[in-house]
């Protein structure tokens, strides 16, 4: 029976020196993760039954049984936060499955050059992540009250006719909508503006919709940061400092982290 190589991530051989590496069980519970060493950096990896991790059975899994799916990809994502606890790790995506140990060495050392230029950017940095909830109903009734440009228009409104204002009056909830999404990218792009000045890079994301964040407030910014060890406190104080600012006004700013280095220094 031949056996797949699981590939979690890569790390440099010289981490070892500062800590042992761990005893821990693999993707299928069964075999062990281990430090495969190829030239100067170490594959953490598993064996996996080549039938069980087929490529046609994996794709069937991840189709139907959403279970094994999340168990699988819970494992991944567990098992590579361990390793960033530990080392500077070049996390790789989940499955990422190669047909043997040869495979898997040409691969790594064709990439050697980018993998060195990873663990150079990421090295003595954190990856974290932001993501900026608004309560739209909040925010959208202070601007209803506050905004100069609506408070304009209510007035000119009210010397109309009766019949006139209903129709003033939708273009006026309309309006509102307007500088809700205005003001919603003012303060969200105001913020990133101000935390990118404690990270080396950053990358803004798509932002999640409520199905899959399960929440009654909308996702109005999602972004993450490569941020220097030493600046991690300055940049958790500017989030902690967004939050009190604009609390008040239905915002709320989730910093989570430190995370391993999916956005940096990933290796396709």
């Amino acid at each position: 029976m031949a056996e797949l190589v699981y590939l979690y991530g890569v790390i440099p051989a010289k981490e070892l020196e500062k800590e042992a590496f761990p005893v821990v069980k693999g993707l299928d519970q069964q075999h062990k993760v281990y430090p495969l060493a190829v030239n100067n950096t170490l594959a953490v990896v598993c064996h996996l039954d080549d039938q069980d991790y087929s490529e046609e059975s994996i794709k069937e899994k991840m189709n139907n049984d959403m279970e094994w799916l999340r168990e699988k990809a819970f494992h991944h994502h567990e098992m590579l936060i361990a390793l960033n606890e530990r080392y500077n790790v070049i996390p790789m995506k989940f499955c990422t499955i190669f047909a043997n140990e040869e495979n898997l060495r040409e691969t790594i050392e064709k990439n050697e050059e980018k993998l060195l230029r990873s663990f150079s950017l990421i090295d003595g940095s954190e990856e974290w992540n932001l993501k900026i909830y608004c309560d739209d109903t909040v925010l959208k009734s202070y601007i209803s009250a506050n905004n100069a440009n609506i408070e304009a228009k209510k007035e000119e409104i009210s010397q109309f006719p009766p019949g006139k204002q209903y129709f003033a009056k939708r273009k006026i909830e309309q309006m509102v909508d307007k500088e809700l999404e205005k003001e919603k990218d003012k303060v969200c792009e105001n913020a990133h503006a101000q935390l990118r000045q404690f990270s080396l890079h950053e990358t803004i994301k798509k932002n999640w919709n409520k199905d899959v964040t399960g929440r009654e407030d909308n996702m109005s910014w999602n972004s993450v940061y490569l941020v220097p060890v030493s600046h991690v406190t300055g940049f958790l104080q500017k989030i902690n400092e967004l939050k009190d600012t604009w609390a008040n006004l239905g915002w709320k700013f989730e910093a989570t982290g430190p995370w391993p280095a999916y956005h940096f220094a990933g290796l396709s």
